[in-house]
């Protein structure tokens, strides 16, 4: 744990800036947000050449600088959520899996006489259908909803209180935001679009493709981060990244294209996985990394270097 050198913040991935060498939290990573004296405003080549950022830079004054200053900033009207929307996300998770299996069921029980319609109610409200995509609630309930079983929810939330936080802390809990919620519903349009294609009709929920987004994000901005699978075999993250998308792509081949023949949105997975490889791509040069990185007990990551991604 290092501490910001402005707000005095604690953070376990402190950014160190390249021109004053100094130590920040996420908020304070930019030399205009920590009043950098190596800062040159009269740079030609502007205050981003060297120093990267995903935020806005609510500095200045003016009449739109409310307008786009960063949510999440320190007095911020989100500030209390600032580096903590994996959590929040976490919990949104288990609170709609409650309402699906216990809530809903105990006060829209209707009789046996309409059971159907009432079964036909839960699909429209937690998955996504492509019967019906033009359901857009469902493009982001479908994100949090999970089947009953432990395994799907549990194996989502583990995946994303590992690859999520540190994502979050790269990036910033804005882009983080448009980063999950995005990959989640493009993943589900892009599986039930290929559905349509194949005449293969299809419902479907979960937060695999966002969680797999991130674990894509991951891979190529920190390739040799070791992930320890079942919290026992070390693994660098480009290799468990390569392992899914072997498994994706060869259960819609030799499955149907949106259960791969075990219960598995295939599709899904691989167009959230796409879309976090591109998305760190995007971002790579863009986002301050800090020198070490540990990872669910894991050996450290490696220092900054780019591994086959």
């Amino acid at each position: 744990m290092a501490n910001c050198d402005e707000c005095g913040e604690e953070t376990n991935m402190p950014y160190t800036c390249n021109r004053c060498g100094g130590k920040f939290c996420g908020t304070h990573r930019l030399p205009e947000n920590h009043d950098c004296p190596g800062l040159q405003w009269n740079d030609p080549e502007g205050v981003w050449a060297e120093e990267t950022t995903t935020a806005s830079d609510d500095s200045d004054g003016g009449v739109l600088s409310g307008l786009t200053a960063d949510p999440f900033r320190r007095g911020g009207p989100l500030a209390y959520f600032r580096g903590n929307m994996t959590y929040v996300f976490l919990g949104l998770m288990w609170i709609t899996w409650g309402i699906q299996y216990f809530i809903l069921p105990t006060f829209t029980t209707i009789g046996p006489s309409r059971l159907a319609e009432q079964q036909q109610l839960w699909y429209d409200i937690f998955t996504l259908q492509s019967q019906h995509p033009e359901y857009v609630w469902a493009w982001f309930t479908s994100i949090f909803s999970h089947a009953q079983d432990l395994y799907h929810i549990a194996g989502n939330s583990i995946v994303i209180f590992f690859f999520g936080r540190l994502v979050e802390e790269y990036v910033g809990s804005r882009d983080y935001i448009f980063l999950f919620l995005g990959s989640g519903v493009l993943a589900g349009l892009g599986h039930i679009g290929l559905a349509l294609v194949t005449g293969e009709p299809t419902a479907l929920y979960g937060a695999s493709g966002a969680a797999l987004a991130l674990m894509g994000v991951l891979t190529v901005i920190r390739p040799n981060l070791t992930v320890l699978i079942y919290f026992i075999i070390p693994t660098p993250i480009w290799v468990l990244t390569g392992l899914y998308a072997l498994v994706s792509v060869t259960g819609i081949i030799g499955g149907n294209v949106t259960l791969g023949g075990a219960n598995v949105a295939h599709a899904a997975h691989l167009f959230g996985l796409v879309l976090g490889l591109l998305y760190g791509q995007y971002v790579k040069d863009k986002v301050s990394l800090p020198r070490e990185t540990s990872l669910g007990g894991g050996r450290r990551g490696g220092g900054g270097g780019r591994g086959p991604f």
